[in-house]
């Protein structure tokens, strides 16, 4: 469990296939790491399969590649990192689980006054639980949804905190993203599809 709070950028320096996975080897700040730990890596939790110095190996298989974008992956490519959730700690974003719903596509990017304006384009199984002010993970990072302009696009408001301690502020138009739909709002809707098929 984590909570959409980036504490570190990582960045990938190694990615190669293994039992057809990925094995990706990432550079991080983190001193302590221990082999079977779960790291959030742009949301996505990961197992720690082996520390290295300076960083960790972590395996990827087929069922993660499938639903993300770590097969796009390279050398030097810049990620989102949260370690899990301790007991006693505090919940500054909201209680994300690291299972990506799916990749969003960036449509649009705005500044208004000391925001930037980023609209994704989402697909179904985010968009029909989302709601303006409800949580969102983008590539792991704990959002508000700004507003929806239309069914399946969000809009994501980004302040220069964010921008400046995460990798977001390298996103623009075309990009994709991992998405994380808010917890509560998959279980309502699970909740009002087995109603409605009965």
């Amino acid at each position: 469990m984590f909570t959409g709070i980036v504490t570190a950028v990582g960045r990938v320096r190694e990615v190669a296939p293994a039992d057809g996975g990925l094995e990706m080897a990432i550079g991080c700040p983190f001193d302590d790491l221990t082999p079977g730990e779960s790291i959030a890596v742009d949301g996505a939790c990961l197992t720690v399969q082996r520390v290295v110095a300076g960083g960790f190996v972590a395996h990827i298989i087929r069922t993660t590649l499938d639903r993300t974008r770590f097969g796009d992956y390279r050398p030097d490519h810049a990620v989102n990192l949260e370690r899990a959730l301790r007991a006693g700690d505090r919940l500054g974003g909201h209680l994300v689980q690291g299972h990506v719903d799916g990749v969003g596509q960036i449509r649009r990017v705005a500044q208004r006054e000391d925001a930037r304006l980023v609209d994704i384009e989402a697909p179904e199984a985010v968009a029909r639980v989302s709601v303006p002010l409800g949580s969102i993970t983008v590539d792991g990072v704990s959002l508000t949804v700004n507003a929806m302009p239309d069914r399946t696009t969000i809009q994501i408001a980004l302040i220069p905190f964010t921008l400046q301690h995460t990798t977001l502020d390298d996103r623009r138009p075309g990009d994709r993203v991992h998405l994380e739909a808010d917890a509560m709002g998959k279980y309502v809707r699970a909740m009002m599809d087995e109603r409605a098929e009965r």
